[in-house]
């Protein structure tokens, strides 16, 4: 039995994010992506990856909401900061490669946005900010996990899944975890049925 009580969309490709909320109850909503230019965004926002996350997590609702006024539509975005500079998704195999030899034995963050609208109007944004310290791991460890891991962590920010493969480069987390997975799952929830989304 699915706990919705208004149709829900995402506004995001992303399987992740889909399939924790789908894991949360919501079983009929639907993935619409918006077909945002997030790069254009992300340049725009300054070097503010907080700003930018939300900024890119409201315009994305916003797209799909203007397509789809009847349905609650949820927007996410996360952006990876290290050392001062900001990373959207890596496009190749060789890219992730080079950002994982780059980041491993340090410690980066994730900033993350999310938001909720209905009709073109935001009901709630919230953002998120998680500290990530990856171990120093081998050479060899690296091309086995690229190898097991396969094409898949193209679909991540930071190359990799927490839940999955991904926690063998880390020694240290903290935040919240379903904001880490890229999206935060509880106040999201609490949102949705505070607007008669979903059983309260």
């Amino acid at each position: 039995m699915a706990f919705e009580k208004a149709p829900i969309l995402l506004a995001s490709a992303s399987r992740s994010r889909l399939e924790i909320l789908r894991g949360a109850g919501l079983e009929t909503m639907r993935a619409r992506p918006s077909g945002l230019d997030e790069e254009a965004l992300r340049e725009k926002s300054g070097g503010d990856a907080v700003q930018a996350s939300l900024a890119l997590a409201r315009e994305k609702a916003r797209l799909v909401s203007a397509k789809e006024p009847k349905s609650f539509v949820i927007g996410a975005d996360q952006i990876l900061v290290h050392q001062g500079r900001l990373y959207g998704k890596a496009e190749t195999m060789d890219e992730a490669r080079a950002r994982l030899r780059l980041f491993r034995g340090s410690r980066h963050f994730l900033k993350g946005g999310a938001a909720l609208m209905r009709e073109g109007r935001l009901l709630w944004s919230a953002s998120s900010s998680a500290e990530m310290i990856m171990r120093d791991f081998s050479d060899r460890f690296l091309e086995i996990y690229l190898e097991s891991a396969g094409d898949a962590i193209l679909q991540s920010v930071g190359c990799y899944a927490l839940e999955g493969l991904g926690a063998h480069l880390f020694s240290q987390i903290e935040g919240d975890y379903f904001a880490i997975l890229g999206i935060p799952l509880l106040s999201l929830l609490e949102a949705l049925r505070r607007e008669g989304a979903i059983e309260a």
